[in-house]
């Protein structure tokens, strides 16, 4: 779980919820109290890991970002075999060079100042005198503010394609040079910090980290995990009466820090006045001298975008009142990282390349005759239009699965990509067996296969995929960069498809691209009018639209399990997975994911696994606490999550067996990489689904639940779920009332810039 504050859960009284029952092996309707519960509350816990954040926050982000942490994506890659063949790892990392390159290019195009309105006052009219001056290479003025840390941008797609399925290593930076993490180690230790920190410093600052550290001792916080507290700290024992709260280098820091804080609570940037209301948070004199240096350095980048009044359309003023409308528009100043920015941009450029391209191309007739509704719908959508979104639940993949066949069946290049190997499988299902001969093999991956060449029909000569449509699933859960990468990939005249269901969680990376483009409506929309089947489908369905209803479940589809506390929620978790579903249901107890809103406290993702793992599979945990046959959740890169088994370990590294194929996990990067899987998070369980679900809501986790979480949690299971209860009336008051957790993007602006609305 990368860098993720970690929600903690205590359990409470018991409550209604949507419908009560006895436990899943039947029995009274109200289930006993578990013998020896503890009753005591988790305290809390902030820590940091490998993953994306769980809608948590630490509330430095502006006001905005309630927690740095993001959920744990945990996921597995797939790397070459060791002779003549390439390693995910190393395709993503020649991808990111190449994006790199890319983006290098973007940069020397843009030369220009940026255009601004001569009417701004006071802070926004400071920020716009500093970005002007840095563009036309003069020093701006004087401002007090701190380099942060530059985040470490997400790998791109690479056109070498490896063989799969294959033996694989989590995508893992070049090691730092021994002298160099010597350097950072004996730095460290004049300030007090722990030496552990070193490689990770190393890695951060690159070669001269040692002298770089004792000159700046605030770029300590370029490291995952240190904090602002911590690194004034060692500045202080470096600096002695040197250090001052004042120091330019630390507010330079601490901008770039609670920029990267912001970006784990999903924004892209930060409003000027969210980010200086948080500067002055965390003790910062001159907030607005802070971003000034900031800018100066090229550490964040500012940008205007002009604000439209609420339900006005735009309007072009009259001839000759032309600059005057625009100057007195009103607008937005926003400060963001280099990364998350372009990422935007190229974004934008690339979907409205994707719109007008389509023009110029002979669209094929289809003519959807064995389909209707929804389904022939997206086909007519889709045949005349090269970006169409599609929302709707789990059953309504079957109207991308009749597309991706029609498609085929015309005789185009088209796959579908799906966001984890689970949905892979699940989409794939739903295809023919033959698609009118054009056959189906191939035609469903998994995204990470497609970007790295894995899977898919690989590149062409230009490095665009060889395609005509790509039906991307699960399209909630894209973050800006990785959607910039597909877009950018997709070459001119081919169609996009973005399919899923809006009401779940959002993407674990920063942005929001697929609500973002729901509400831009710069293409069509296809909403399914096929709901999701039986009480489960009901139940969710109603949580979709705020309502947690009382539903009929004979079979129990659905049972409500009220606990008093963390310690109970844990004894009443282990028996309906160990006992009472395998009984009733005749599921083994692999086939039952456990959901809960965090890693930390008495009833988070680390107390359940290990008690889970003490009833399942007990052992010693001698493989780094691995045992053969344990559950599992792999994740080499944050967003991507891949359930997984342990099968032995050696002297190469952790062994596993994922959907993908074997994985090796080398033993320095397990601590990191590898969890225990009985228990998850829901942004680990997203994009997968079970035969059935235990839902843990423990009293301490009422402030952390919204409507997309218990969504999200509830949907994971496919025939039987159970609720673990003991937040009494805030799961209702959540689903009725916490929707999702506003994010600043900038997507919808560019978009109408470049692509008219649709029609």
């Amino acid at each position: 779980m990368s860098t993720e504050p970690e929600t903690t859960e205590n359990t409470g009284p018991g409550s209604t919820g949507p419908g009560t029952a006895d436990g899943a092996g039947g029995g009274p309707a109200t289930e006993p109290a578990a013998e020896g519960a503890t009753g005591e509350e988790a305290a809390a816990e902030n820590g940091t890991g490998e993953g994306a954040t769980e809608e948590a926050g630490t509330g430095e982000a502006a006001g905005v970002a309630d927690g740095a942490g993001a959920e744990g994506a945990d996921g597995a890659g797939d790397g070459a075999s060791a002779a003549a063949q390439l390693t995910e790892a190393q395709a993503e990392l020649a991808a990111q060079k190449l994006e790199r390159e890319r983006i290098e290019r973007r940069k020397a195009e843009r030369a220009e100042p940026i255009a601004a309105g001569t009417k701004l006052s006071g802070k926004a009219a400071d920020l716009l005198a500093a970005v002007r001056a840095v563009e036309g290479g003069a020093k701006p003025p004087a401002s007090a503010f701190p380099d942060p840390e530059p985040a470490p941008r997400r790998p791109a797609p690479e056109p070498v394609r490896p063989a799969r399925p294959v033996v694989a290593e989590p995508t893992a930076p070049p090691a730092p040079a021994p002298d160099t993490v010597d350097a950072v180690r004996r730095v460290l230790a004049d300030g007090g910090a722990p030496e552990n920190l070193a490689s990770q410093a190393a890695a951060a600052l690159g070669e001269g980290a040692g002298e770089l550290l004792r000159e700046d001792p605030w770029q300590l916080l370029r490291v995952t995990g240190v904090r602002p507290e911590q690194a004034d700290g060692f500045a202080r024992a470096l600096l002695g009466p040197e250090c001052a709260p004042d120091d330019e280098r630390r507010g330079r820091a601490v901008t770039v820090w609670l920029l990267e804080q912001a970006a784990l609570a999903g924004h892209t940037a930060l409003e000027l006045p969210a980010l200086t209301a948080a500067l002055g948070r965390q003790a910062v004199p001159d907030a607005d001298a802070a971003v000034q240096s900031a800018l100066a350095e090229g550490d964040v980048l500012a940008f205007q975008d002009a604000l439209e009044e609420p339900g006005a359309a735009p309007a072009k003023a009259a001839e000759g009142e032309d600059e005057d409308a625009e100057e007195s528009r009103p607008v937005r100043v926003l400060v963001g990282l280099e990364r998350y920015a372009l990422a935007e941009e190229s974004l934008a450029d690339a979907l409205a390349r994707i719109v007008n391209s389509l023009a110029k191309e002979v669209s094929p007739e289809w003519e959807p005759q064995a389909l209707s509704g929804s389904a022939a719908e997206l086909v007519r959508a889709v045949a005349g239009h090269g970006l169409v979104l599609h929302t709707g639940g789990e059953a309504a993949r079957a109207e991308p699965a009749a597309l991706l066949t029609a498609a085929r069946a015309q005789g185009l290049r088209a796959v579908a990509a799906c966001h984890t190997p689970d949905g892979r499988d699940r989409f794939a299902a739903l295809l023919p067996d033959d698609a009118d001969g054009a056959g189906t093999e191939g035609a469903v991956v998994t995204l990470s296969g497609l970007l790295t060449g894995a899977e898919g029909p690989g590149r062409d000569a230009e490095g665009a995929f060889a395609l005509d449509l790509l039906v991307l699933t699960d399209a909630p859960l894209l973050d800006v960069e990785t959607a910039a990468t597909v877009a950018e990939s997709l070459p001119d005249g081919a169609r996009l498809v973005l399919s899923g269901d809006p009401a779940v969680l959002w993407s674990a990376g920063p942005g929001r691209v697929f609500a973002d483009l729901l509400a831009a409506r710069v293409c069509p929309q296809v909403a399914s009018r096929t709901p999701d089947p039986g009480p489960l489908g009901e139940l969710v369905s109603g949580i979709g639209v705020g309502e947690l209803n009382q539903v009929e479940a004979p079979g129990k589809e659905i049972v409500i399990v009220p606990v008093r506390d963390a310690g109970e929620a844990v004894h009443r978790t282990v028996q309906l997975v160990a006992d009472s579903v395998p009984r009733a249901f005749g599921f083994a107890p692999g086939e039952t994911v456990v959901i809960t809103p965090g890693h930390g406290g008495a009833a988070g993702t680390r107390a359940l696994n290990a008690a889970l793992k003490e009833r399942l599979n007990p052992g010693p945990g001698r493989f780094g606490g691995f045992d053969p046959g344990d559950l599992v959740v792999h994740s080499p890169a944050p967003g991507r999550s891949v359930p997984g088994r342990v099968v032995d370990a050696d002297a190469e590294g952790l062994h596993l067996t994922c959907a993908d194929g074997p994985v090796v996990v080398a033993k320095e990067r397990v601590e990191r990489s590898v969890r225990h899987g009985w228990a998850l998070t829901a942004h680990q369980a997203v994009g997968g689904r079970w035969p059935a679900a235990v839902v843990v809501l423990p009293g301490d986790a009422a402030q952390s639940l919204s409507r997309p979480w218990v969504y999200t949690a509830f949907g994971r299971a496919e025939r039987h779920l159970s609720v673990v209860h003991g937040v009494d009336q805030a799961l209702p008051r959540a689903v009725a009332e916490v929707p999702a957790k506003p994010r600043t993007t900038r997507l919808p602006l560019l978009l109408r810039t470049q692509v008219p609305p649709a029609g």
